[in-house]
Formats: C-alpha cells, sequence, structure tokens
C-alpha cells in the first residue's frame, strides 16, 4: 500500500442549476425529460454558457483546488504537485494544470503540473499517476488532483442530446504523504482499447482538423457523436476491470465499504451493483443534481459522500471511472 491519505476533497459548480423544464427554454430544444430522469437519473445540472457566465475549464477547476486545499488546512504554497484530468481543457496548450497553478501559487514554484487526457476517465487515471509519483519523489508531501469537465462549452446549438446530458464542473482532492496511520492506495487498474477513438468526442481543433469557416459550415466542429456506443459497454466493463482489480490487490469485493462510478446512467450503476451482488446503499449518485460532469463526476461524488459521513475514515474505496476512446481507469484505497 503506497502511504498517502487524502486530507482535503472540494468542488465547483457555476451558477444555479437548470432543472429539465428551464433547460428547454434556455437552450431552445426538446427533450424527453422523463426518461432522461428515470433512466439517466438527470434532473439538474449547471450549465455556465447557458447563465451567462464568463468562467470556463480552468475556472472551474481553480475553484475545486482552491475548495480542496482550504478543506485541507494547509498552504497552497506546500502543493508539489498539480494534476488536472479533462477532456476539455481551457487550450490546446499550454496545460490546464499550468494555469491553475499559477492562479494558487501565484507565480514560479518547484510545483510540477501536468494534464491528463482520457477523456471521462482522467480523474481516476491522474489520481493513480499521482500517488506513484509521490512515492517516488521525496520533495512532493502534498498534491492536488483535479477532475474537470466543461464539455457544454463545445455543444452546437442544435445539440439536444448534448445539452440534455452534459454539464460544467469540477472536483479535487488533496494528497498528503504519510507513513504513520492505516490509510492508503492499494492499486489501480486501467485498461484502454484505442481502435475505439471513432465513437464520441472533439475532432475539430486539433493538427488532424483545423478549424476552419468551410469545418464550422459543415458542423464538424464541436462534440460530434459519430457512430452509437455499445449499450452494455459499462455493464460488461467495470464488474470485469474491478474483479481484475481486486485480485491484483489480494481483496474480496465484500470488504469494499462504497463504490463511486461514473455518473453517466443510474440505471447502469444500479444494474452493475446487482450483478456484482453489493447493497446499492454501498454506492453514491450525484447525477440527479449535477448532471453528466464527465471527470468531474467522481470527486464530485466522493466529496458528497464524505460530507454526508457515507464514507469515513479507514473505509475501503473503489472508484470506477470509463469513458469514449476507449479508456478504462479504476482506484482503491483506504481513505
Amino acid at each position: 500500500m503506497i502511504p498517502v491519505k487524502i486530507i482535503g476533497t472540494g468542488m465547483y459548480v457555476p451558477g444555479e442549476a437548470i432543472d429539465n423544464t428551464e433547460l428547454k427554454a434556455l437552450a431552445s430544444i426538446e427533450f424527453d425529460h422523463l426518461k432522461t430522469e428515470e433512466k439517466l437519473g438527470i434532473y439538474k445540472r449547471h450549465n455556465a454558457k447557458l447563465r451567462g457566465i464568463d468562467e470556463t475549464t480552468a475556472d472551474f477547476a481553480t475553484k475545486a483546488a482552491q475548495n480542496a486545499i482550504e478543506n485541507a488546512g494547509i498552504s497552497a504554497n506546500d502543493i508539489g504537485l498539480f494534476i488536472v484530468g479533462t477532456d476539455t481543457p481551457e487550450f490546446i496548450t499550454p496545460a490546464t494544470s499550468i494555469l491553475v497553478q499559477g492562479r494558487i501559487q501565484g507565480g514560479e514554484t518547484w510545483a510540477s503540473t501536468f494534464d491528463v487526457s482520457a477523456s471521462c476517465a482522467s480523474f481516476a487515471i491522474a489520481f493513480d499517476n499521482a500517488v506513484r509519483i509521490m512515492a517516488t519523489d521525496s520533495s512532493i508531501k502534498y498534491a492536488v488532483v483535479i477532475g474537470v469537465y466543461n464539455m457544454p462549452a463545445f455543444i452546437r446549438p442544435d445539440d439536444t442530446f448534448g445539452y440534455s446530458i452534459f454539464a460544467d464542473g469540477a472536483g479535487a482532492v488533496v494528497i498528503e504523504k504519510r507513513f504513520s496511520e492505516a490509510t492508503g492506495y492499494v492499486d489501480g487498474q486501467l485498461l484502454t482499447d484505442g481502435t475505439q477513438w471513432n465513437f464520441i468526442g472533439i475532432y475539430a481543433g486539433g493538427s488532424r482538423n483545423p478549424i476552419t469557416p468551410d469545418l464550422i459550415d459543415r458542423k464538424q466542429h464541436g462534440l460530434l457523436s459519430l457512430q452509437p456506443l455499445p449499450g452494455d459497454r459499462n455493464v460488461r466493463l467495470w464488474p470485469m476491470v474491478i474483479e481484475k482489480l481486486l485480485n491484483k490487490a489480494g481483496k474480496n469485493i465484500n470488504e469494499v465499504d462504497h463504490f463511486i462510478f461514473t455518473q453517466i446512467n443510474k440505471s447502469v450503476i444500479i444494474k452493475v451493483m446487482d450483478e456484482l451482488k453489493q447493497p446499492i446503499e454501498k454506492t453514491s449518485f450525484v447525477m440527479d443534481r449535477y448532471g453528466y460532469t464527465g471527470s468531474g463526476c467522481i470527486p464530485i461524488a466522493f466529496h458528497h459522500a464524505v460530507q454526508e459521513k457515507k464514507i469515513k475514515r479507514g473505509d475501503l474505496v473503489l472508484f470506477m471511472a470509463s469513458g469514449a476512446g476507449l479508456a478504462v481507469g479504476s482506484n482503491l484505497f483506504v481513505y
């Protein structure tokens, strides 16, 4: 077990929540809100653009990190590592984590920064990277890992599906290197299939497809769904990855006190918990309040579970994240 401890959590979402009825008016769209609520579990979300709020990815990430640092009760200048997990960065370059470090620490420091862009698995993979870096670098005592999502900034005006599902938000954790307590990072398990790159994503703005007036006229910018995702993807993937992670860690599934999944579909999470033969009380849902916040959803759900005392010190916690690409990340740790 890697001797690290999560000592602070924080989150941020922009503006007042938008329910499904108000969303239809603000975005000038129509959709089956009952299906969205009953199947996906999404009743509300936060959207800076629709609220007329001039905030984007770096703003969300910075505020979530500041809240986590305050919650941890440490000085921002003590942070030696900033990692931002997102596939909706502030810019192509420089990395969003660099902007966050500059805003929080105010200038040149000995901190390290980088982004992890692995679609909606970015936070889980960033968390795994952070603890392994801390295990080998004696100069880093504290790290901040942020998961942030600003997909609404990339949704075209006619994308009813995008507006009904995706939302803005960020969650963050502060990690401390500790050797004296029975807390720590047990292990992680990753899975990747890059042959599945052409399902859903943002395919314009990089080196392959620079933004041009013609590309915009053809509506090839912003979020694109090129082909339907397999309906059973997460039902198949999540139990398989969890089994491999627990076998790797030498743990039994009944030892896990709480599971936090990518918050894309409530009915899928219920189905997976049933397949795992675990009580539904051992997981959390936040999509009802925040919609789908991509890489922000796991740290947001974790923050709520800690604040609501669903997760307490000494609990064995499992994060299970997946996203387009295909990228999958999981974490097992003692809180």
